[in-house]
Parts: structure tokens; sequence; C-alpha cells
């Protein structure tokens, strides 16, 4: 009989126990104690949509449509997109859903997301982001509620020790169509210095420049002109009133004037919180304000600012976090019935309190597998005739006082 070979992993992809899965967990709940706290509504939004909600939004010239998505025709003919990112989806299903009669709506949301590029440290084609938005809402305060929303979250995780808030403006309309242009006019003027992937956005996108890492373009982009000679009084005013919002919370943050966002539906408030503790790849959370996207869906002119961060990234920055809950392990000590450790297991649990019991092995085994395990307490069932008792407990908490409160709440319920 021919051996039947076991498939591998899809590259890219990740399977996650232990170590891996308690930071990426330990992430996903702090985002949902902290959306909370700042009124934050849970949505759900589909993995996969029409290819054109993501072609429209991303726009056609960016890597991650012309490269980088996964996308398929159905059965019926039709052509979806695993999603890339979320602010699409949450647009689009902004408009179809009627979510208007909500605005300004708050919402959160984290899932999976696909994007095919090359692996890296902290970077899968199969991700995870936590994501937050606020639509509807022009005014300067959303800004600076979730950039304040950001920041308490990376200090929750207690990863804000060297991460920094980096913030520019993009102006409004007018200010952005002018810095434009004169960004064209300069990069235009030393085309011979560029790089070919420069000289292709300069045709296509020429703000994208600004991002580039190419050491040919440094120089060039170095004397580009930055925006704020070109920001209208009112955009001046937006961007004021943002940072004055942050001083107010105590939220420090430095200005990057090269930080921009390359689509045109992007206005006033551009951000990345950054790090040099994940090596090149150093955003470790990054949004914007972006009011023209949900009319480049077909709906109407509606303002909107969000963030995203990626999960697996976040986790990486994790010093410390709490593992799985502390729990008692339930042992048969003696000839007793295995029903009865059952029993006492599930009574504990009604009362909020973990419990596990094992299903093979003598008291010894059981005991040094609950050990093995990471049990904070060992509560030993004997048989209700056993002259030295029916319980009995011992406790392995060894980097701390032995968790005599754990076992007070068990002696209360088992007593009750």
């Amino acid at each position: 009989m021919a051996k039947i070979e076991t498939p591998r992993p899809v590259r890219g992809t990740q399977d996650m126990i232990g170590d891996s899965a308690d930071r990426f967990a330990h992430v996903v709940e702090t985002f949902e104690k902290v959306r909370k706290l700042y009124g934050f509504r849970r949505i759900e939004v589909p993995v996969f949509e029409q290819t054109a909600v993501f072609s429209r939004s991303l726009g056609e010239t960016t890597d991650v449509v012309s490269k980088e998505m996964y996308s398929f025709e159905d059965r019926g003919g039709d052509s979806l997109t695993l999603r890339p990112e979320f602010t699409a989806g949450i647009a689009r299903a902004y408009i179809t859903e009627g979510w208007q009669q909500y605005a300004p709506l708050k919402v959160a949301t984290h899932g999976p997301l696909f994007r095919y590029e090359r692996p890296q440290k902290g970077r899968y084609r199969q991700f995870h982001q936590i994501d937050a938005e606020i639509i509807g809402a022009a005014e300067p305060l959303a800004d600076a509620e979730l950039l304040i929303f950001a920041d308490q979250l990376l200090k929750e995780l207690g990863i804000s020790e060297g991460v920094t808030l980096t913030l520019n403006t993009l102006g409004d309309a007018a200010s952005r169509d002018a810095w434009r242009e004169a960004l064209v006019a300069h990069f235009e003027g030393h085309k011979a210095s560029l790089s070919e992937d420069s000289l292709t956005r300069l045709e296509k996108n020429p703000m994208r420049i600004l991002d580039s890492k190419d050491p040919r373009d440094q120089a060039v982009v170095a004397d580009a002109p930055d925006i704020d000679a070109y920001l209208t009084e009112e955009a001046q005013a937006f961007f004021e009133k943002v940072t004055d919002g942050l001083k107010a919370a105590g939220v420090a943050w430095t200005r990057n004037a090269r930080l921009v966002r390359g689509l045109d539906y992007y206005r006033h408030t551009a951000f990345e919180f950054v790090t040099d503790r994940l090596g090149a790849q150093g955003t470790v959370l990054g949004g914007g304000r972006y009011d023209g996207l949900i009319e480049t869906l077909g709906g109407p002119a509606t303002p909107a600012v969000g963030w995203a961060a990626g999960i697996e990234r976040l986790g990486m920055l994790l010093t410390s976090f709490p593992s799985e809950q502390d729990f008692v392990a339930v042992i048969p000590d003696g000839n007793l019935i295995e029903y009865k450790i059952v029993q006492i297991a599930n009574r504990l649990r009604s009362f909020g309190i973990a419990a596990r019991v094992d299903f093979r092995g003598n008291t010894k085994r059981r005991i040094e597998k609950a050990t093995k395990d990471g049990a904070a307490l060992l509560l030993f069932v004997r048989d209700e005739d056993d002259e030295r008792g029916t319980y009995n407990f011992k406790s392995l908490v060894r980097d701390r006082l032995p968790d005599q409160d754990l076992a007070d709440r068990v002696r209360v319920v088992l007593e009750s």
C-alpha cells in the first residue's frame, strides 16, 4: 500500500497553540474590553466581497489590487475577493445595510485578512487585524477619539513603551490638490534620479513616492515640498483641533510631514504608531481620515476615519500576558468512582471556577499531568466513607503566595 503523504500547510499561514495562541487571545480580549469603554459597536462583515468593492476603494494601481488580492470566479461567474482589509467592506455595509441611520456610527471588528505577499516576521498571507472606524462624523474630535482609543489599547496591552504616535495632515481637498501639483512638479524635475518604481508612481500615484525606501529616491524625497505651505486655513484649524484633543487626553505625538496616504479620498489626519522593536516593519497600528471613500462605492458623501492593527504583530510585542485562567485539577484519591470527579468539576464550573479532570491514569499520573498543565490547585476527592475526609487541597502556585482565595472559593462551593 502506497504511503499517504501528509499535506503541508499553505505558505504564509500559521497554526497556533500555546504561547502564540495566548498572545493572540490576549490582544483580542484587550481590544474588546477597550472598545466597549469607548462605545464602539461590535460588527461582522463577510470574509469575501465582490472584487469591485476592493478595486474601487484601494485603487486599481495599488500593489494590493494589482499583485496581492486573492480573487476568484465563483460558480455563478461573479468575481469575488477574499478581503485584504476591513474598511472597504465596512463602507459597503454602511451603504447597503442602511447603517446611515446610526450616524455618527462607531464600530469595531477583528478577524482574518488575506494578501498574497512575501511572508516575513509578523506578516502572513492569512493574517488578522483589529479595526475601529467612526463613520459619519466630520468633526476633528472623532479623529482625536480614535487616536486616544488606540493609545489606551497599547497601554492596556503593556506595549506602549518604545511606541511613538506619528501624525500628519493631508489637508482638505484644496490643500491636497495644491500639494500634489507641487510634488509632481518637483519629481518631474528630478526624473533622472528616481527609481523605476517611483517613475511608475509619478504617472499613476505621485504621492506614494514619499513612501519609497529606495536609496535612489531618498535625496529627491528629502527636498520635496511639505504640505504645510499648501494648507488652507480650514485645514490648519482642523489639524490643530485634533492635536488639542490629544493634548487634553495626555497623548504624546510627533509630526511626520512625509506620512501620506496615496489615494485621493484620504483627507486631513494620517497617523501611524511605530516602533523599532519589529525590525524594518515598524508600524504596529495605522489609519487616517477617508472622507471620500463611501462616494467611490456609490454612496452619499460621508466623512469617516479609522485605524487597523495586526494582531500577530501586537502579540509579538507583548512581554507579559495571562495565559489560561487559573484552574483546579480534580483528582480521584483512591478507588473513587469516576463520575464523582466529573460531578464535582461540573459543580465548580457552574460557579465560575475553572476545573479540569483527566481521563486516565492513577493518582500519581494525574498529579503529574495537572502539574505539567499548570494547575493552580489540586483538589483530591475521596470516597465519602474514607476516614481521612472527603476533600483535600494542594496549591501548585510557586511564583506568588498560595492561592488561598481560590481554595476558599472551592471550599464554599463544595460545602454549599
